[in-house]
């Protein structure tokens, strides 16, 4: 199983979307509140150029937004 990391903010009505779809598949995941997380955030636009959430890595593949298709693929699920 690959490592998830996924940057939110507490209003993303996406990153609350792409969070319901990993406890619904029993996927761990690590979550970094860009909103209060200076280094998290520099991180993550280092890693996608966005400074948009959610921005997903699942083992050192970056998924921008809620891609549900993009997730499942990533993730191994079912």
């Amino acid at each position: 199983m690959p490592k998830i990391i996924i940057y939110t903010t507490p209003t993303c009505v996406y990153c609350k979307m792409a969070k319901a779809f990993f406890k619904e598949h029993s996927l761990a995941y690590e979550e970094k509140d860009v909103a209060s997380d200076l280094e998290a955030r520099k991180t993550m636009v280092e890693k996608s150029g966005q400074l948009g959430v959610p921005v997903i890595d699942i083992g050192g593949q970056i998924v921008v937004g809620f891609d549900k298709s993009a997730l499942t693929e990533l993730s191994g699920v079912k």
